[in-house]
Order: structure tokens, then sequence, then C-alpha cells
């Protein structure tokens, strides 16, 4: 076991009570999950505050408390540190109780509201072809070389990053990739790791009802940047007007992507068809399966990051031509009946218009292209009403639906996202409260050549419920009502 002040290395402490010399088991933040010899990190959460279980992780066997505030009541025989930000605490301790695990893999961070899963999992996908072990922490999955783990969050807390870090290292895992979210960043959960690069993709719309503005929503994803060391790089979107502001205060290296403006990386888009794009990379073309301008980009970045990490062009062109799209992510399907049904994570009013657009520049304007959508409950609400306008907008026919309402109820998120609807738009719109039966409408809508869009739920097999998860998979239903069709 570790003692208390291995632990603490590089911990900035207020005050200390008792030994740092106490041996630890395992390290904690759930009081629940406390066992003896184990340190308990007071976290204050946005639903509870770790300060308040103190006395029962002391009483299930904690030896040390990290903590922002000395309780009144010291307990004879227990150690307990004073700390300015338990989150940030947490983070540096985790890496020292783990051996420091990213510093012996190449670990690259990609932040941005669009695009973070797509570029992590393809450049996983990209360096396993390459026949390099590699990590992948993405919303989708957890990747530990060939072995996968089931995802909770974008970001993971701390301990758990830095848990799976640590099975790369005895893996011998020579790089990972990283989605870092705006809330992981907000809650240090990056605190303590070494980074070998970070991307950003982009800013838009999303998370206002976490971060009480864009700007700060901004300045979050910069603070990522900032962070950065002198031996990293930061490859930014300057297609983005957010995207050279990221570079402001970064010691990293700094390069650029762009498919409009001049970058250090510049891609053109020679062909975009329902089947793949045909890209001028800088000097070299290259085919891929991956649809649309977003991915135009998603492939840019990929290319430019795998060069910074050292693969050779022939080879990186010719894996890029082998890659596959991620789960939920654009994710088709042409049934015997010639329908198109595609299934996306859009959940922001962007991202939304970005698949809208793409299909709309692929389509021949001769097919119907139905929209079936929704949005969360208990998230931003703001952007309901601008999500009901792009939908109707660049849609010819549009279900409204539910998402994962949560603990809302859908039929009022559904009147939120008709307040953006223009009138000469309303005939477009059919509303069904049931995501289920609003998929089958659509198939039922449809007519060969038609295109079928269900946005917003992409890659997640479960619907959230009044607090309950039940099964429920976009692509495997749509699946299923287009072959009964078929009958």
């Amino acid at each position: 076991m570790m003692t208390l002040k291995d632990i603490l290395y590089k911990v900035n402490l207020n005050a200390v009570v008792g030994s740092t010399s106490v041996s630890v088991k395992n390290i904690n933040f759930d009081s629940r999950s406390i066992s003896i010899n184990d340190v308990f990190v007071a976290i204050k959460g946005t639903v509870s505050n770790g300060h308040e279980f103190i006395d029962t992780a002391i009483n299930q066997g904690a030896v040390g408390i990290i903590c922002e505030k000395l309780p009144q009541n010291i307990q004879e025989g227990i150690t307990y540190v004073e700390v300015d930000s338990a989150s940030r605490a947490l983070a540096i301790m985790a890496s020292n109780f783990y051996k420091n695990p990213s510093e012996n893999l190449k670990l690259v961070g990609v932040t941005g509201t669009n695009g973070k899963t797509t570029i992590a999992s393809l450049l996983y996908q990209l360096f396993k072809k390459a026949g390099f072990k590699v990590g992948l922490l993405s919303t989708v999955k957890i990747m530990v070389d060939n072995k996968e783990y089931k995802a909770t969050h974008t970001t993971p807390d701390s301990l758990t990053i830095n848990k799976y870090l640590k099975e790369m290292n005895d893996e011998g895992v020579d790089f990972c990739f990283m989605e870092v979210s705006s809330h992981g960043i907000h809650q240090n959960r990056t605190e303590g790791l070494q980074f070998e690069g970070g991307i950003f993709t982009n800013l838009s719309h999303d998370h206002l009802d976490y971060h009480d503005t864009f700007a700060e929503y901004r300045d979050v994803k910069k603070s990522f940047f900032d962070k950065l060391p002198t031996s990293a790089f930061a490859l930014v979107n300057v297609d983005d007007k957010n995207g050279l502001m990221m570079l402001q205060n970064t010691k990293a290296k700094k390069l650029t992507y762009a498919l409009k403006g001049y970058a250090d990386y510049r891609a053109q888009i020679l062909e975009n068809q329902l089947n793949g794009l045909l890209l001028k990379i800088n000097e070299s073309e290259v085919w891929t399966r991956l649809i649309g301008n977003f991915n135009a980009y998603n492939v840019l970045a990929i290319y430019a990051t795998a060069e910074l990490l050292g693969l050779e062009k022939v080879e990186n062109l010719r894996i890029i031509s082998e890659l596959e799209s991620v789960a939920g992510r654009f994710q088709y399907l042409i049934s015997d009946e010639k329908i198109t049904a595609i299934v996306d994570y859009a959940h922001t009013p962007d991202a939304l218009k970005n698949v809208l657009e793409t299909i709309n520049s692929i389509r021949t304007k001769n097919e119907e292209l139905i929209t079936v959508f929704g949005c969360g409950g208990n998230r931003d609400k703001t952007k309901r009403p601008k999500m009901g306008h792009i939908a109707s907008a660049l849609s010819t026919k549009v279900i409204i639906t539910s998402d994962n309402p949560r603990n809302e109820i859908p039929e009022t998120i559904i009147d939120d996202i008709e307040k953006g609807i223009e009138p000469q738009n309303f005939k477009k719109i059919v509303s069904i409260t049931d995501r289920k039966q609003a998929i089958k409408t659509a198939c039922q809508m449809a007519s060969p050549n038609d295109i079928i869009l269900i946005a917003g739920k992409g890659h997640e097999t479960y619907q959230e419920i009044k607090g309950e998860r039940f099964d429920f998979d976009d692509f495997k239903i749509v699946q299923e009502f287009l072959k009964q069709l078929q009958k």
C-alpha cells in the first residue's frame, strides 16, 4: 500500500491534521464505497456535497479525509487534509495512486461541441490498423487495446481515467485517444494527466444548462489548451471563429486545419456522395467511406494528428481510405425498397444543421427527407426552438418525438421545440410522443428513394424516462420496421 504522503505529491495543501505517513488502500469520493484504510475525498457536486458524508466515510473505515473545509468534529487517529479544490486534488491523487500512467503512453485529448467521438474513435481505428496497441476513452466505449468496456460519461471521473490508463500501461498500449468534455475540464477530471496533444473541433450551442453563458463554455474549453505543456501539440479548426482563441495562451506547438481558410493542414472536397467523400488533403487525394462536410473536417483532423504522431504519409492515407463510420454517427442502411435510413447522434442545433445540410447536398431533391427527432429532458431548454426551426426548414417532413425525456413531461419538450417553427413550415410537422411509434410512422410515410433521418440518440441503446432506462436502439428499430415493409 502507498502512504498518504506519496499520494498527495503535487497537491497544494492548506492544512494538515494528523499524519500523512498513514498507509492507504484506496481512494474514493463516494462514501458508500469506502472500506478500511481508504481515503475519502469530499467533493462538492451539483447534486450533493461530500462534506456531509465525512462521518459516514470514517465510520466505514476511512483513515484520511481530503476536504475544502475542515470539519468542526476532528476525530483522533484520522488524518484531515484541507485543499482549495477537492476535485483537483482527487485528479492529482488518482494519477499518483496509479503511478502516473499518462506519462507512459502518448495521450491525445479531443475537445469541442461536435466531432469528439468520431475523431477519437477513428484515431483508435487508424492506429490499430497501423499495428500499434491503442486505447480509447469515448462516449461510445472504452477500449484497452482489444478489450472493450462500457462508457458511462463522455469524460469519466479522474479515478476511472487513471485506472484505465494504468491498465493500458500493463497491456503495453502506445497511444490513447480521449474525448475531453467541458464538464470534465470544469470538474478537473483531466488534472494531473500528461497530454501529447490536444485537438479542437468546433464550438456551438450546447450545455448551457450547465455553463451559465456561452463565453464560460468557450473559456472552459480554452483552459484545456492553456494547460498543455511545451512538449505537446495544439491542433485547432480555424474555420471555427473560436479556433485561434484556443491557441492564445497555450505553450504547446500551434497547428491549424481548415477547409475554407489558410491552415497548416487543408482539405478540399472533390466529391461528396452517399457512399463517401473524395478529398484532397494538402497535395494528396484520398477516398473515405465517411460522408458529408462535417466528416471532411474529422478526416482532416485525424490525418493531421496521425502525421504529428509520426505516422508515415502514404500509410496514413491508405488507412484513412479503409476507416469505417462510428456507431450512431451518420450510420445508414438502404432497404430493399430503396429507402435510406440514417441514424445520427446530432443533438445540438449545429450538429442537426450539419447533418441535414449534408443530406440535402447529396440528394436529388426528387425524394422526401423525413426527420425524426426530439430533445433531452432536464437539459438546456434554449436549444429546443432552434432545433425545431432547423429541422422544419431543412426537411420536407418532420416528426417531433421524445428523446430521453428523463423527468420532464415529453409533451412540454415537444411544445418548446414547436415554438421555433415558422408558419410556412407548420404543414410539415407531426408530433408523436412515443419514439418507437414515431420511427414506425416515418417508415410508413416513406416511399422508394426517400431518406429518413433519426437524430439525437445515435449510439445510445436506451431511453431514459422518469429515472428508468429502457432498451431502445434507433438503428435496430428502424431496421426492423423497414424489413416489415418489405414483407
